[in-house]
């Protein structure tokens, strides 16, 4: 018994052979679309990426910015306030006082890299008359989309808050 393949050696291999199909030469340089798409993807997240970076150091230089003008404030003793109520355990300060130390530190203070504006906030001032709460706001630039939200007529804006207090025991 000899089957009708024994004859013939290389039959059963060219039956298992897969023999490519006519109707596939369409789906040609599909790679490429998709190639191209996750690099413009690749590149969106990094430039996201960059701009998200910037703005979060423009935070931290803006909160440096109120650290320092909190703690200048929460020495500026209204003379007023303690000459009237006296000086027991912390400096007497009032709105102005703070107000007006914060706005004298931030204009003696260069803006740093990444800011294009800053003022102090007209909610500056104090609480409990010993703590100094001053907040900054300030328009930070983004590197990568930047142009796009200044074409748009707008921008960054950060908003930050300090509180300090100056206690003299």
């Amino acid at each position: 018994m000899t089957s009708a393949y024994a004859a013939r050696p290389g039959a059963v291999a060219r039956r298992l052979c897969v023999r490519p199909r006519r109707g596939r030469a369409r789906d040609e340089g599909q790679i490429g679309v998709l190639a191209l798409g996750l690099f413009v993807l690749a590149t969106l997240l990094v430039l996201g990426a960059i701009d998200v970076t910037a703005a979060q150091l423009a935070r931290m230089h803006l909160l440096d910015a109120a650290d320092s003008a909190a703690l200048d404030a929460a020495d500026a003793l209204d003379e007023r306030a303690a000459y009237e109520g006296g000086v027991l355990e912390q400096l007497a300060i009032t709105d102005e006082s703070v107000a007006r130390a914060a706005s004298a530190h931030l204009a003696r203070t260069p803006l740093p890299s990444g800011i294009t504006a800053w003022s102090v906030v007209p909610d500056t001032g104090t609480s409990d008359g010993a703590t100094a709460v001053v907040t900054i706001q300030g328009s930070a630039t983004l590197p990568m989309s930047g142009w796009v939200l200044e074409s748009l007529g707008g921008s960054v804006t950060i908003t930050v808050t300090s509180r300090a207090r100056a206690p003299l025991g």
